[in-house]
């Protein structure tokens, strides 16, 4: 991937979450990757539960200012950016005060937050709008967590006129890592709001934790297990597609196997 630009976006990073797969792959991979020649960057969610002190984090006035429309109301657009220590990687932070200020990150003592639709659309459409305001253009856009799951379809619907991601390739990572219950019943009317209401539409009537994967997989030109063990309705759906699956590898063979992944398949993907 000598001189490609990957595009990495997650829900966690160690260090700024605890320790687990996710979380961990989310620093490793593109820690691999540039070392491999790639041009990465990594944007998450600004999560109350993120101490910015201990992580140095600070507001990019120049990225900050933005509004994103969700579900027709403005909501402002706030770009953090913080360096990971010991490493030559900077991870920028999507915020916003009505979204990510509280501790809570999926749910309030078992309970899904009730807005967690709407994070997940201003979230896709923070990163896009953000990388598009870098003028950074991504030849691949590779996605972890389901709060991530959004922006394949904003990728691929919302800016399909776009020539700035048009030959962007979407590589989707799976982790064992659902919710149970569903996401506010309304989330296919606060898309259609941005006349994004194609071919995800049927997987996001009631939209589930499996309907989110389908959603993001949707648009995926592949996909790739982020830990051996996925959800069974997840693995089930990935078996009925013509997908192509990337099967889980260990950390130290990340590397080669990542690197021969994106530039042989990914790339080549139609």
């Amino acid at each position: 991937m000598e001189g490609k630009r990957i595009l990495y976006v997650t829900t966690e990073m160690t260090p700024y979450f605890p320790e687990n797969p996710m979380s961990s792959q989310a620093l490793d991979l593109p820690k691999v990757m540039q070392s491999n020649g790639a041009d990465v960057r990594i944007f998450m969610p600004r999560f109350g539960a993120i101490n910015e002190r201990r992580h140095q984090l600070h507001e990019v006035i120049r990225l900050s200012g933005m509004n994103m429309i969700v579900n027709d109301l403005d909501q402002p657009l706030i770009i953090k950016v913080a360096s990971v220590p010991g490493e030559r990687l900077q991870v920028y932070f999507i915020d916003n005060e009505e979204y990510f200020k509280r501790k809570d990150v999926y749910d309030t003592d078992g309970v899904l937050c009730s807005d967690n639709d709407e994070r997940a659309i201003f979230f896709a459409k923070g990163v896009l709008e953000t990388v598009k305001k870098l003028n950074w253009k991504p030849d691949v856009v590779h996605v972890m967590g389901w709060m991530s799951s959004l922006v394949p379809t904003y990728l691929k619907e919302y800016y399909s006129d776009d020539p700035f991601f048009q030959d962007a390739k979407v590589v989707v990572s799976l982790f064992d890592n659902g919710f149970e219950g569903e996401l506010d019943n309304q989330l296919v009317e606060k898309l259609a709001f941005d006349q994004v209401d194609g071919k995800i539409k049927q997987y996001l009537e009631k939209p589930t934790h499996l309907g989110m994967i389908q959603a993001s997989l949707e648009y995926a030109d592949a996909v790739a297990k982020g830990e051996e063990v996925i959800p069974q309705d997840v693995k089930e759906y990935i078996e009925s597609k013509n997908i192509l699956l990337l099967d889980f590898c260990e950390k130290e063979q990340s590397k080669e196997v990542y690197n021969t992944f994106y530039t042989e398949e990914v790339m080549n993907s139609n």
